[in-house]
């Protein structure tokens, strides 16, 4: 017979704290001022409760009393968040979930950003007992157009900046599978654009193929993308579902809002 183990940490163990949450999780709830009378009724708390810890909170300026009985969250939730956000790093918010998808596929993973008209890779996930893999190098770099990472980044692009990336670089190839031409890279983005994702089919190199997923910050903008490499004959379209959902977790980390079409 299995023991349930009660979860300890499924809610606060002071009462007033668990309510100051709760009347947080409300305000939060709606744009505009609360009067006290709708705020308790959500909570469930008695008024005189509510008014008693509303008070306390603007005293700590959580919240603000716009006027008598009336209530917002305050500036220094603001101030907080922008502090935990400065300090949230793309790479270190990544670390885990790559290794929890290396374990899933057993092939190399890579987060990419990306510098002018090439993307770096600036964290890898692999196991040298796997056998053969595809492991790309810290500080490497390769052009977008090549990369299925570089793919996500032109697409976030508008045609004008990809037109001008093309006639910067030439749309140089390194394999008969590279894209080298304006029209198949605009119609090679727009599919990018549709389904939220992008591959490489030998086109950065012979017998590797890629597949990569955006990951986004708090702003809706593209600051990294996961891809998996692995040699032709051994890419599964199957891990796709699993590296989408890795990148939705490292972005939600950074505080995105996860979009389910992406």
């Amino acid at each position: 017979m299995t023991k349930h183990i009660p979860d300890i940490h499924s809610k606060p163990t002071v009462q007033v704290i668990e309510r100051m949450f709760t009347l947080i999780d409300v305000l939060a709830s709606r744009e505009e001022s609360m009067s006290l009378k709708d705020i308790s009724e959500k909570a469930g708390l008695h008024p005189s409760t509510a008014h008693r810890i509303l008070n306390d909170l603007a005293t700590g300026r959580f919240v603000d009393r716009t006027q008598p009985g009336s209530y917002r969250l305050g500036m220094r939730l603001l101030e907080l968040g922008n502090l935990v956000k400065g300090r949230l790093n793309v790479r270190d918010a990544a670390v885990a979930p790559m290794r929890e998808l290396h374990k899933h596929t057993q092939q190399p993973v890579s987060l990419s950003v990306r510098q002018g008209d090439e993307i770096v890779y600036i964290e890898r996930a692999f196991s040298e007992r796997s056998g053969m893999q595809v492991v790309r190098a810290i500080g490497g770099r390769a052009p977008l157009h090549l990369t299925s990472v570089g793919k996500l980044f032109l697409a976030a692009d508008d045609p004008q900046r990809v037109r001008a990336y093309a006639a910067r670089t030439g749309l140089l190839g390194h394999t008969k599978n590279s894209i080298t031409e304006i029209e198949s890279l605009e119609r090679e983005l727009s599919k990018v654009r549709q389904y939220g994702q992008a591959t490489d089919n030998e086109e950065l190199e012979l017998g590797v193929r890629c597949m990569a997923a955006g990951v986004y910050d708090d702003q809706e903008k593209l600051v990294a993308g996961l891809s998996i490499s692995a040699p032709s004959g051994r890419m599964e379209d199957s891990w796709l579902p699993k590296l989408k959902e890795t990148a939705r977790q490292i972005s939600r980390t950074l505080g995105h809002h996860s979009n389910a079409a992406r």
